[in-house]
């Protein structure tokens, strides 16, 4: 198998797989989940049975079709959180790369002063001051995660401006939006990519745990950190409940792990041809 004339190695195919297939679970959930997700169809922690094949959850609701709306939830809010964070990382990091001078240190200062904070015990104050409602948490987890693009955004980009074609471009009297549009943005995609994918791993963590302490999203919606926190309690009585979605989240996270790090490889491998 081959994507844009690369070979892709069996764990990246593999990776694929999961991805697409978690995908296709979120698009379609309203059409594959047999029952509504917060609609008690039986008596609390029914076992399993032809009609609830992983049983039912601590108000009689289908926990398989909590898991499928679930992954809705979890990896919609971690895309779009994680395509914000990456807006606003890269337009702030690449500007600070190219203009340089007192807006760089401004940029850079603030990062830093966001970095030496904990993030989770940060969110955490935020959404225990605004409130968890979706659009907070989307805002809160954007503007700390972003951060850390910012950071590689201006790395990446540094190393870029000062090439020479860069430097033609600056003679020339290109202005800076089109030296980062044409210039910087096309050269630094490929270590982009690759940190999309593992920041969307970090966020789709973080809204997990967020979930699991209350402060993630809000009941009766559905998702895989809230199950796990809903569900805690049943592994004492032998029940498999929590174990449903933590095994949903650790697939979904190896799986995006396994094309990352074919990414990687295969921008170093570049790398080395190019030098």
């Amino acid at each position: 198998m081959r994507i844009l004339g690369y070979k892709v190695s069996v764990t990246a195919q593999i990776g694929i797989a999961v991805i697409i297939l978690n995908v296709l679970v979120a698009l379609f959930a309203p059409l594959i989940a047999p029952f509504d997700q917060a609609t008690p169809v039986g008596d609390a922690w029914a076992d399993p049975d032809a009609q609830h094949w992983l049983g039912l959850d601590n108000l009689g609701r289908d926990i398989l079709s909590r898991l499928i709306y679930g992954a809705r939830m979890s990896i919609g809010l971690a895309l779009v959180i994680t395509a914000l964070s990456f807006c606003i990382g890269i337009i702030s990091g690449f500007a600070a790369a190219v203009a340089g001078g007192w807006i760089d240190q401004v940029l850079s200062r603030l990062v830093d002063l966001l970095l030496s904070m904990p993030t989770l015990i940060f969110a955490f104050v935020i959404l225990s001051v605004l409130g968890s409602a979706l659009p907070v948490l989307i805002i809160t987890i954007a503007i700390l995660d972003s951060t850390k693009v910012f950071r590689l955004a201006r790395s990446v980009a540094m190393n870029i401006v000062s090439l020479e074609f860069v430097e033609a471009a600056r003679l020339r009297g290109e202005g800076w939006w089109w030296i980062v549009t044409r210039e910087v943005l096309p050269n630094a995609i490929p270590p982009l990519t690759a940190e999309f994918g593992l920041r969307f791993c970090f966020t789709f963590l973080f809204i997990a745990a967020l979930s699991f302490l209350g402060l993630g999203v809000q009941p009766p919606a559905a998702d895989w950190g809230s199950m796990v926190k809903d569900y805690r309690d049943m592994i004492n009585f032998g029940s498999a409940a929590p174990l449903y979605p933590a095994a949903a989240i650790a697939i979904l996270t190896i799986g995006v792990n396994f094309v990352v790090d074919w990414m990687l490889s295969i921008h170093s491998r570049g790398q080395g041809e190019g030098a």
